[in-house]
């Protein structure tokens, strides 16, 4: 060994920010087993390292006693006075048991440990790098795919992309670039793991922070989502600005906010619409496009289930295409909703409220690229 050693851990403190001190330390311990298993020594032993000449002495630790039980542990309080009058009964004394080889031993062990700390260090980096990025959208680059996941590039590490969080409607080719939703990182043994999807409701609301101002900076905020992902989206939003119309600004001029994300998403239909306080409106805004005419609710038996009654004419729009407009708008607001047309419905006045059909215009917008 030599002042080399000395040099290297400086440097990987200062490029690597792994603390010197901490490398050292499991050195020695190292060295420690690394003593006992090539001399077959039972002793107590202490490894310590001159941080000035780079090498490393190996120490037998005796403690002083009235009479030996065994020697390899124990010293005489006769004997250790020969040595140093000012030793007393229970003390340690260190003799130095440096074999001639060790210094082999030694440099082989340091270069292990040392690899070994810095493969650390950088997985704990790149770990506290990316564990900053979870529940964010980030950039990456396809690598590869196999029957599992589809292997993502970030940059300094490879995030995994599994079957439930692909696009049903996007097909992942080597070098393609996309947004991904950071849903999980861990920290395993084998390294930082890194989960992504594209189908996490997450994604869809990080979309529209990143292309809307207004729901970036808090004016327009997105309430709720709703995502059966790759086929249709419904958002609710509100403004506590009363100058602020919540969907038109989401949506955009001409749809053209909105229509970034969509694109982004590969022609997932979203449809932006306008929460309310009063559940009954909201229920029916986030039943759009489909009219509604009354909310009744079952306050007694189930406060968060309702029949929500539409005319005869609306009753397979409201429901949708196998049941979706309904499932989505039950997941929005979350509650239980009973579509009934309006011939098969008596009306009870105290158990339903009804819905502005005036306002209801103004309460949503669909963007659909069927």
């Amino acid at each position: 060994m030599s002042k080399e050693l000395v040099d290297a851990l400086s440097a990987l403190q200062e490029e690597k920010g792994i603390d010197k001190n901490v490398i050292i330390e499991a050195m020695e311990a190292a060295l420690v087993s690394a003593y006992k298993r090539n001399f077959g020594q039972a002793q107590n032993v202490d490894v310590s390292f001159n941080e000035k000449t780079g090498d490393f002495h190996v120490y037998t630790v005796k403690e002083v006693v009235e009479e030996v039980a065994d020697e390899r542990l124990e010293i005489s309080l006769e004997d250790a006075e020969q040595i140093n009058r000012g030793y007393e009964l229970g003390d340690h004394i260190n003799f130095e048991v440096t074999p001639s080889n060790f210094g082999r031993i030694a440099a082989q062990t340091a270069k292990q440990v040392v690899m070994q700390r810095v493969r650390e260090a950088e997985r704990n980096n790149i770990y506290n790098e990316y564990s900053q990025y979870q529940d964010e959208v980030i950039q990456g680059v396809v690598q590869r795919r196999d029957n599992r996941f589809v292997y993502i590039n970030l940059g300094r590490v490879e995030a995994v992309m599994g079957r439930s969080d692909q696009l049903p409607n996007e097909s992942y080719q080597p070098q393609d670039r996309l947004k991904v939703y950071v849903s999980k990182v861990e920290n395993t043994t084998k390294g930082p793991q890194i989960f992504v999807s594209r189908t996490h409701p997450g994604l869809v609301k990080r979309l529209f922070e990143q292309e809307v101002p207004e729901i970036y900076d808090g004016t327009v905020e997105i309430v709720s989502i709703a995502r059966e992902a790759g086929d249709r989206t419904k958002i609710a939003v509100r403004s506590e600005n009363p100058n602020v119309d919540p969907v038109g600004t989401t949506v955009g001029p001409r749809g053209q906010r909105v229509q970034t994300v969509v694109d982004e998403l590969h022609g997932e239909n979203i449809d932006v619409v306008k929460y309310e306080e009063d559940p009954s409106d909201f229920i029916a805004n986030a039943l759009n496009p489909a009219e509604v005419i009354a909310v009744q609710f079952d306050d007694e038996n189930n406060p968060k289930s309702c029949i929500v009654i539409v005319p005869d004419y609306h009753l397979s729009l409201a429901i949708g295409k196998k049941g979706q407009n309904a499932r989505l708008a039950a997941k929005l607001t979350s509650f239980k909703i009973d579509i009934k047309p309006e011939s098969e419905v008596e009306f009870v006045d105290d158990a339903s409220t009804d819905v502005d059909d005036n306002d209801e215009s103004d309460n949503s917008e669909v963007i659909d690229n069927h």
